[in-house]
């Protein structure tokens, strides 16, 4: 293949990329459909391809959706036993971030609500909601009809209201100070302070330090208080699983302020807060080791940053 194909698919990679991780929720399945779409545009005529953007996100969005019909993946929505992989502020793959409709749907709330849609409404929404392709260039991609695409994404927009009552951006000083806050309650148990800084509605989920079978989910801010006090709770067994003592930071995961547990310089946890008026609206906390793998990548080239806790 000549440079100019290579050069004019590695311009698309970026964006390609992005496309993939919102529809499957994984970084590294996102690299291995668009190695899948670079080996496709090896092999094609080019000369036929009139518009080789559109050509390349038709390949990756339609292997994203063989792969989310994949009987592996119909049994993890099924079950719900996977938590989307959480991505360092800056990663390219939570582009494009120009509008707060585009970084709201890499927030790890909105991916794990569209996990629970079917893949051709998730396709659809994507392709509307983050990179703004017109009902008609959607319906072509996906080999629907053009209202066909509305409903579907109609749909989509529905059940991600439904189920996550986004707020307002929040500062980042502000955001942190509330962290910092949360972070001291649950390091020194003041439960009750935790229960007053969650809203009425919130909820957290958990791999369960990536041993749990199933999420663990918690829907009263009693049971949120009480699990977000065992966690950060030091005991012997959790240094031991953690292989030390794990040194906290915080830190933009997904666009929302996350405490990011690293032990002797690797990520081995984070716990991820997304905030409403001023309160904690949800928890998303994740330590399964394929889960961390790129955030722990991208941890590394960053120059030091100062931890908000020492030890535990």
């Amino acid at each position: 293949m000549d440079s100019v194909a290579v050069d004019r698919f590695e311009a698309s990679r970026g964006r390609l990329a992005s496309l993939a991780y919102r529809l499957l929720g994984s970084a590294a399945d996102a690299e291995d459909a668009v190695q899948d779409a670079f080996l496709r545009w090896q092999a094609a005529d080019r000369d036929r391809i009139e518009v080789p953007e559109a050509w390349l996100t038709r390949v990756v969005t339609n292997l994203c959706l063989d792969q989310l019909r994949s009987a592996r993946a119909r049994h993890e929505r099924a079950v719900g036993d996977l938590l989307p992989e959480p991505l360092l502020q800056g990663d390219p793959m939570l582009g494009p971030a120009d509008t707060f409709e585009q970084r709201e749907s890499v927030s790890l709330a909105v991916l794990t609500v569209m996990q629970r849609l079917t893949p051709v409404e998730r396709a659809a929404y994507v392709l509307r909601e983050a990179f703004s392709y017109r009902h008609a260039e959607i319906a072509g991609m996906l080999d629907i009809s053009e209202a066909a695409s509305q409903q579907h994404v109609h749909r989509a927009r529905r059940r991600v209201a439904a189920e996550h009552r986004g707020g307002a951006e929040t500062d980042p000083a502000a955001a942190r100070r509330v962290v910092e806050e949360f972070l001291s309650a649950a390091t020194s148990g003041r439960v009750d302070q935790l229960v007053a800084m969650l809203t009425d509605d919130a909820a957290m989920v958990s791999d369960g330090a990536g041993l749990a079978k199933r999420l663990l989910r918690f829907t009263s801010r009693e049971q949120i208080a009480t699990a977000a006090r065992a966690g950060f709770r030091p005991t012997p067994a959790k240094i031991r699983l953690a292989g030390g003592a794990p040194v906290l930071h915080i830190a933009q995961v997904n666009g929302a302020p996350a405490v990011v547990a690293v032990v002797n310089g690797r990520v081995r946890g984070v716990v991820v807060l997304e905030l409403r008026d001023g309160k904690v609206a949800r928890l998303c906390g994740i330590a399964a080791a394929d889960r961390l793998a790129r955030i722990d990548a991208a941890w590394q080239q960053l120059d030091a940053v100062p931890p908000v806790a020492a030890a535990w």
